[in-house]
C-alpha cells in the first residue's frame, strides 16, 4: 500500500467535534501532516489551533505563509485565508471568496491534489452545502484517497452527502474510525512519487486564481461559457464551467460558486431586498401621516398595506406559492 501522508480535512457545521474526535486518536508518532479548513467568518477570534492543541498528542497551530509542512503536525487555516499548498510549504491567500467562504476546502483540495497526488488523502466531514466535492474529487482524479463522514451521524449532513453523490469515496466511515484508518494509510510505502500524472488545466487555473493572481490571466475564460447570471459578489458575468457535476460557475474575477452554494447567496439577496422594500414602504407612509393632512391618509394607507403584503411573503411564503400553483 501506497505511503499516504498528506491528510487535507474539510468541515463547516458541526465539523469542530468531528476534527477532534479524529485527532484524539492519532498517536504521538504519526508520520502524516494534517492540513485543515474549517469554515469560519472574517472576524473570527482564530482560536482552532487551541481548540485542536487539545484535542490530542499531535501539535495544532495556525498556518502561517511560507511555512515548512513538518510531519506530525496540525495546521489550521486562519480565518478570511484560503489554506493552499505547494511543494514542501504552505501558501496563505486572501484570493477570491469560493462557496462564499474564504477559507474553502476546495482550493486546499485541489493544491493537495496537484502537488502530491497519490500521497493525499481527501477528508470530507459535517457541514452545509457542498463545499469540498470539487476539490475531493480532484484527489481522486490524481491518484489520491476519498475519506467521507457517514452522513448518518453527520450534525450537518449536506457536505458528506454531496461529496458521495458526486465522487466515488474510497471510504464511508464514521468519524470515530477515521484516525486508524489514516494510521495505517501513512504506514504504506515510502517509494511514493509527489504528484498524480498530469495535472488538467482547468486544476492549474483554479488553484492559481485561488492565489490571488489576475483570474483573466490564469486563464477563468477557458473554464466555462458565459451564462446569464450575476456573480452576488461583485456582479460580474458568471461562466458556467464546462462538464461538472455539481454545476459550478465562476466570474472573471475569481468567485466561484457551486449551484448550492450560488442558490444560497442569491436568497440572502431576496430577503436583503425585501427587507429594503419593507423599510421604504414604512417610510413612506410613515412621512405621508407626518403631514397631518387627511388628503394623503390613502396614500400612508396604501404603502402601509403593500409593506404588510412584502411582509407577509418574507415570513410566510407558502400563500404566495399556493396562489401561484405552485
Amino acid at each position: 500500500m501506497p505511503r499516504t501522508d498528506i491528510i487535507v480535512i474539510g468541515a463547516s457545521a458541526g465539523g469542530i467535534d468531528a476534527i477532534r474526535t479524529i485527532l484524539g486518536g492519532l498517536p504521538e508518532d504519526f508520520p502524516g501532516s494534517l492540513l485543515v479548513v474549517v469554515h469560519t467568518s472574517p472576524d473570527s477570534p482564530g482560536v482552532l489551533d487551541v481548540i485542536f492543541n487539545s484535542a490530542g498528542a499531535l501539535p495544532a497551530v495556525t498556518a502561517r505563509d511560507g511555512e515548512r509542512i513538518a510531519p506530525g503536525h496540525v495546521y489550521v487555516a486562519p480565518p478570511d485565508h484560503h489554506l493552499l499548498i505547494e511543494p514542501g510549504r504552505m501558501c496563505l491567500t486572501r484570493g477570491p471568496k469560493e462557496n462564499r467562504f474564504r477559507p474553502a476546502v476546495d482550493p486546499l483540495f485541489r493544491s493537495a491534489a496537484q502537488t502530491y497526488g497519490p500521497r493525499v488523502a481527501g477528508i470530507i466531514l459535517s457541514g452545509g452545502l457542498d463545499d469540498g466535492t470539487s476539490g475531493l474529487r480532484t484527489v481522486k482524479q490524481m491518484g489520491g484517497t476519498a475519506i467521507v463522514q457517514d452522513p448518518r451521524e453527520a450534525w450537518a449532513p449536506s457536505m458528506p452527502q454531496s461529496a458521495l453523490q458526486h465522487v466515488r469515496a474510497d471510504h464511508v466511515l464514521p468519524v470515530g474510525e477515521i484516525a486508524a484508518l489514516l494510521v495505517r494509510l501513512a504506514a504504506g510505502a515510502d517509494d511514493v512519487a509527489e504528484g498524480g500524472g498530469v495535472v488538467p488545466e482547468e486544476v492549474k487555473i483554479e488553484v492559481e486564481i485561488a492565489k490571488a493572481n489576475k483570474a483573466t490571466e490564469a486563464g477563468v475564460l477557458k473554464l466555462g461559457d458565459p451564462s446569464i447570471y450575476a456573480c452576488p459578489e461583485c456582479h460580474g458575468v458568471l461562466l458556467e464551467m464546462k462538464d461538472h457535476a455539481p454545476l459550478r460557475f465562476r466570474c472573471h474575477t475569481g468567485h466561484g460558486y457551486t449551484i448550492e452554494s450560488l442558490a444560497s447567496e442569491m436568497d440572502d439577496m431576496i430577503e436583503d431586498a425585501l427587507w429594503s422594500a419593507i423599510r421604504a414602504l414604512e417610510e413612506r407612509a410613515m412621512l405621508m401621516r407626518r403631514t397631518g393632512d387627511d388628503r394623503y391618509l390613502p396614500r400612508a394607507e396604501d404603502a402601509q398595506r403593500r409593506a404588510a403584503l412584502v411582509r407577509q411573503a418574507l415570513f410566510d411564503p407558502e400563500p404566495a406559492k399556493t396562489a401561484s400553483g405552485g
